[in-house]
Order: C-alpha cells, then structure tokens, then sequence
C-alpha cells in the first residue's frame, strides 16, 4: 500500500506512469552535472560509425543539441577518414597509414580539403541545424584558427624511430580560438573541420583527433571526449585483455610505449594527452556506436569508455 502522501503507480496508471517516472529520475540523476558543467566547453571529436549509420547520426546530433540547450558549450570537431579513401579509390588512388595517419601527396590532400569542408563539414551543420541547434561550419582557415606546420613522424610514436614522410600531413603549431569563442558566445555551435595551412599559404590535412586535443588546450575546455568504434583503452593481463576505466597520462604513455595501444588509438591517446598538458581537468575515450553515449559520459552517474586524467590524480 502506498503512504501517506504517495501515489501508487499500479493503482492509477499501471506502467505508464512508471515510465515515466523513471524518466523523471533520469532528469533527477542528470541535474548535478547539468548544474556543474553549465557555461563549460566541451570539445567533441566525432567519428568513426557514429559518423556513418543513420540513427547514431540523429542520436549524436540530438545529444549536442541537447548539451547546448542546457547551459553547456559543445564544440565538435569531425574526422571523415572512410569518405576520404572512398573519393580516393574513386579516382584510382590507394589510401596509406602509417600509425593511423594518412599518407598524403599533393592531389590527396586537395580531396581531403573537398570531402572534409566541402562535404562533410555542410552535412553535419545541416544535421544539427535539422536537431534545432545554431551550427557553423568552419575549417582551420577560416579566421587563422589553425597554423600549421609539416608533420615529421617517427614510426611507433617514438623518439628514436624510423623517420616517415608523410608528404601534405601537418601538426597544429598554433590555434587562436577567436572566431571559436565569439561563435559559442552567439550561441552556436562550431563544427570544425580539421584542415589548416602553414605560414606560406600551403594546405595541410591534419589528424582530427589531433586537432581535438589541441583545441580543447587552446579553448581551456572541461572535457575532451572522443567518440571511437570501440569500448575505450585496453590493457592485457596473463593473456586476456580487459578495459581500463581510467588511467593516467603517464599510464597512456606507457601503455603506447608498450605496444598495447596502436595504429589509430594512438592519436587518439595522444589527442588526450595533449588536451591534459594544456589544463583540460579530463578526458574522455568512449564507444560511439551505443547511442547516446555522449550523454551517458555526461550526464549520468555509471560514464562509459575510457577516462584519461592528469598525473597528479594517481
């Protein structure tokens, strides 16, 4: 029987009402951080399958509508890797990696620029403007936010390694978050599609993830999250691997050392790292292809994926 006060939710409407009091519950769960990370930027890399199946489509843009609606300062940054070498095996190239950067000639990073801006870029603006948000569209050219300089890559992420020319692939030598910042000042939200250009003018493809950490440094965000294809970070113990919930940089670090992080997890670890040295309090690797697991990372008490955080946490 219910109590003084309280209403029985099978005497006066069965499991209608207990639905919808579990989704009152979820408001309830959600309040704290919604409180807590109100008029904070978090910087989004968007990627992998959340980037190619329909429904995680709708379901991420909604989640960034959504974080904006309530306070927070979403910037998304976007990759388009399969796009790229699907225009590329149209025209009779072959994509390259090394370390899961993109080997890229001159006629390569021209359709970078076109399916990244061109393309994708539009498409995501279009996306989330259809999900009732206020998006632009930027590249790392417009108003000087990216400079650029050529990226010189040792293999393996290492110090010592065999030096890798990877023709028109740049680092991010400097971000100015002007046009950033008076863009989520007006209440948008910027969508920045990772192509910059260096001192002389010339056009580099830089790895979104990269750009993601850079960014969030340069923007002083509360988070970095990354969504990715899989659960998070792993680790393997006598033979079995199992996922870390949260590590250090220094952990990262190790762990990238050792071979246990590789290929495209390590701009991704990177990315993290960078983020953290430049004052980001945390960061995030989680699964993109659960639906809305950019608001399960935010705005509930269990997260997902991975969490990387500074040293001084250990």
């Amino acid at each position: 029987m219910a109590g003084v006060g309280q209403v029985d939710a099978k005497a006066v409407g069965g499991g209608d009402i207990q639905r919808l009091v579990d989704k009152a519950q979820v408001l309830v769960e959600a309040l704290p951080y919604i409180r807590a990370f109100y008029g904070k930027t978090v910087v989004i890399k968007y990627g992998g399958h959340a980037m190619t199946n329909e429904d995680l489509k709708r379901a991420v843009a909604t989640d960034i509508v959504l974080m904006r609606y309530v306070g927070m300062k979403p910037v998304l940054v976007h990759g388009g890797g399969p796009e790229i070498s699907a225009m590329m095996k149209k025209v009779g190239k072959e994509a390259q990696f090394v370390d899961g950067l993109r080997v890229t000639d001159r006629e390569t990073v021209e359709i970078a620029e076109m399916v990244l801006v061109g393309k994708i870029n539009k498409a995501i603006v279009s996306l989330l403007n259809a999900h009732g948000g206020r998006a632009v569209g930027l590249s790392g050219k417009d108003g000087a936010l990216i400079q650029t300089r050529k990226h010189l890559h040792r293999k393996n992420g290492s110090t010592t390694g065999e030096l890798v020319d990877l023709g028109y692939v740049g680092d991010v030598e400097k971000i100015d978050p002007d046009i950033i910042n008076a863009m989520v000042e007006a209440g948008y939200i910027p969508v920045v599609a990772p192509i910059g250009t260096d001192a002389g003018g010339v056009s580099y493809n830089i790895n979104a993830d990269y750009v993601a950490g850079e960014l969030a440094a340069a923007l002083r965000a509360h988070k970095l999250v990354l969504l990715t294809d899989v659960e998070g970070i792993f680790s393997s113990e006598a033979g079995r691997r199992h996922l870390i919930s949260t590590l250090t940089a220094r952990e990262a670090q190790g762990l990238i050392h050792a071979g246990e992080i590789s290929g495209g997890m390590i701009p991704k670890v990177e990315a993290c790292i960078t983020a953290l040295r430049g004052g980001v309090p945390r960061t995030h690797i989680i699964d993109g292809r659960i639906p809305h697991s950019l608001l399960l990372e935010v705005f509930t008490d269990c997260g997902v994926g991975t969490m990387v955080t500074n040293d001084e946490e250990e």
